[in-house]
């Protein structure tokens, strides 16, 4: 891949658009297809198939996967990813976007989380191999058909049932090219750091695809504000990497990059019982607030448990299922720079005085257009 926009090669000629091939088929230059491609087979014997959309432009330039539902019940980035591939114009497309906007097809059919096969997860299962189980079987597939061609990508996810995310980076930025991407993504939060092994993600980056995960919202439901958000994010990497030249890079008003361990924390309960959280995600805490407040069911004042923020910072993920078992967690604080809260209150003051919602002006806890 260049690493300028246009798509040059390395030694500076003008390179030829080139088909993108998988197994089975290819996609030549101008053309678009829609695919359902088999990864795995039913109890049954009937072929499991998930939806692969390519577009490949006329003009040579990077390609780029779009991918969501490894978890099956995180549906934010289906709508992103859909969209993306059939509502946007690529008349003028310098490169190729390959659109999976369903890499958990049994799970998403289920509208479960993992793999309903024993139970896997998907995004702990890449690259994948032949031979192996069927989680790690049908990794392989989509990885060596559809992310290995690609020079770049995204990964859309949610959180787990019962918490929610404001919409956020995570990406090894210690790599340069995944760096400009997640910068690019224009998101406020990027988090720092490698993934587990087996995430798509982390394997791929490691295989010489840079990707990012971006997190956004909660499972099981539509959020239009955060996939709206989030197509922007899309709009402004295909700007920067040079797939959509009429389109501009977009800056979020302030950024923090999260990536030192002491700057971020899951707060979980010290005690069981009823959860009466303070603030919802994308909220601002300063050290010593208090955010939640554990009860029992007769909400007696002496076994009242406050948790306090231990530093001041940005609620990223947060508990909605309102009942706790000691350990779980309640929500992900991360820190902020003198600077960048600076950045935050001003923005959060623009927004108030223009609307009655208060949020961090990108990621409005609006429950109301979900």
């Amino acid at each position: 891949m260049s690493d300028e926009k246009g798509g040059s090669t390395r030694d500076g000629s003008d390179p030829l658009a080139e088909a993108f091939t998988y197994d089975g088929g290819r996609i030549d230059p101008g053309e678009t297809a829609n695919i359902r491609y088999g990864i795995s087979e039913t109890y049954l014997g009937d072929p499991v198939r998930i939806p692969v959309t390519v577009i490949n432009g006329e003009q040579p330039g990077p390609t780029v996967f779009l991918s969501a539902a490894a978890h099956g019940d995180e549906l934010n980035g289906i709508e992103v990813v859909r969209e993306v591939a059939h509502d946007w114009d690529h008349s003028d497309l310098y490169g190729t976007l390959v659109c999976l906007p369903v890499m958990n097809v049994p799970g998403f059919l289920a509208q479960e989380r993992y793999l309903p096969i024993y139970d896997r997860d998907l995004n702990r299962s890449f690259p994948g191999r032949e031979g192996s189980t069927s989680a790690r079987r049908m990794a392989h597939r989509i990885f060596t058909n559809f992310i290995e061609p690609c020079d770049l990508g995204i990964d859309f996810h949610t959180s787990t049932r019962g918490r929610t995310n404001m919409l956020h980076v995570r990406a090894k930025t210690d790599d340069r090219l995944v760096n400009r991407l997640a910068r690019a993504f224009s998101s406020n939060v990027i988090i720092a750091g490698e993934g587990p092994s087996g995430t798509l993600r982390r394997e791929a980056t490691e295989a010489g695809v840079p990707t990012i995960t971006v997190e956004m919202g909660k499972a099981h439901r539509f959020q239009r504000r955060l996939i709206d958000r989030a197509l922007t994010g899309v709009a402004s990497v295909l700007a920067e990497f040079g797939l959509h030249r009429e389109s501009s890079v977009h800056w979020p008003g302030w950024r923090t990059v999260i990536d030192d361990e002491n700057e971020k924390t899951w707060l979980r309960a010290d005690a069981g019982g009823i959860v009466d959280m303070k603030h919802g995600r994308g909220a601002f805490v300063r050290a010593g607030e208090v955010i939640c407040s554990i009860t029992n069911p007769f909400k007696e004042e002496d076994d009242i448990v406050s948790v306090e923020a231990p530093f001041t910072g940005l609620i990223v993920g947060v508990l909605e299922n309102p009942v706790v078992y000691p350990g779980n967690p309640l929500c992900h604080l991360v820190g902020l720079s003198e600077v960048t809260r600076t950045a935050l209150e001003r923005e959060r003051t623009t927004t108030s005085s223009q609307s009655e919602l208060h949020s961090t002006g990108e990621d409005f806890d609006d429950d109301s257009t979900d």
